[in-house]
């Protein structure tokens, strides 16, 4: 719960800091008459919106699970991402009508020197907001928080380029320039939205995240004591800044209840170690069968039937598999 509420207190000072942007963007515009600019003026609107949006999900993902919710509210950072995604994506449309318009019905430029410095602060603060968001949301695991990022990031190198087309402007005097360059970034703009919708989406349906199962693979292998002959059925379900894990551990049949526990905390306490509070796993244990002598490490087993043959080791397949293990 601390998580959710630090990852709620970062959003909001994004949020904050869009609005500022924002400001200071219209401000460069009415200096200007840049199309560029206003283009990434309207942007920063949708950072506006999209910033509120995400302070309110992570609001709601911060409540604490209820008879309702048992799983949490979590799922609502997905559906923040999802509208965020689209709002980006929409302005990337926008720009592009503008740049168009403008291309047609050329507009006076002035005062860009005072708007390249303005714009340029901007793309500085933007930058280092959303490097924290991103690096906040990868430790916590908040798609909000990654998706806030990702735009402020994207913003960034907008207004870069539009940075560099001014300046060209201000040196040659080419005024298509101006549309041409806050055309070209509005593409890179509705790529970045489509990415954010897609991993939204990814999240909704509970899509499997194969970077984490194979992390947690690699860490497993690595810890694997020998009472632990057997993982399958390992499934994994995000809920914003929450993991739910499950999976069957197969242990020696003839443990009674308390040292099959013990394995199971032994596990437990491997993979919270490895991704903190944000983790909830729930393993059920399985006894070997005769078919598990063939695939056991354990070197002292005392009832084994069958000789030992090959280690399996764990992959991302075949722990996911509903199947025990077999040679």
């Amino acid at each position: 719960m601390q998580t959710a509420q630090y990852n709620l207190k970062v959003q909001k000072g994004i949020a904050a800091i869009s609005i500022v942007l924002f400001i200071v963007k219209v401000i460069a515009w009415y200096l200007t008459n840049s199309v560029a600019i206003l283009t990434d003026a309207l942007e920063s609107i949708v950072n506006v919106v999209a910033g509120l949006i995400g302070v309110y999900s992570l609001y709601v993902s911060a409540k604490p699970k209820d008879y309702d919710h048992p799983y949490g509210h979590g799922k609502v950072e997905f559906i923040s991402a999802a509208i965020e995604g689209t709002l980006i994506t929409v302005a990337g449309f926008i720009i592009i009508y503008e740049s168009i318009n403008n291309l047609l019905h050329p507009h006076t430029l002035q005062k860009l020197d005072y708007g390249i410095i303005l714009v340029a602060i901007t793309a500085i603060v933007n930058y280092m907001a959303g490097t924290l968001c991103v690096r906040t949301g990868k430790k916590n695991n908040s798609l909000a928080l990654i998706a806030s990022g990702r735009h402020l990031q994207s913003d960034t190198w907008s207004t870069i380029g539009i940075i560099i087309g001014l300046a060209l402007i201000l040196f040659t005097h080419i005024a298509w320039l101006d549309s041409a360059v806050a055309m070209l970034f509005a593409f890179i703009i509705i790529f970045t939205g489509y990415k954010i919708v897609r991993s939204s989406v990814a999240g909704i349906m509970d899509e499997a995240d194969a970077a984490l199962l194979n992390k947690m693979v690699v860490m497993l292998n690595a810890h694997r004591p020998e009472n632990w002959i057997d993982l399958h059925n390992l499934r994994i379900i995000k809920y914003g800044g929450t993991i739910h894990l499950d999976c069957h551990l197969t242990v020696p049949w003839y443990l009674n209840v308390h040292e099959a526990h013990r394995e199971i905390d032994a596990l437990s306490g491997l993979v919270k170690n490895e991704y903190g509070e944000s983790v909830e796993l729930f393993v059920h244990s399985d006894g070997c069968l005769d078919f598990s002598c063939a695939i056991c490490i354990k070197t002292d087993c005392t009832v084994r039937k069958h000789a030992f043959e090959k280690k399996i080791v764990w992959t991302m397949e075949n722990i996911s598999s509903n199947q025990k293990h077999h040679l």
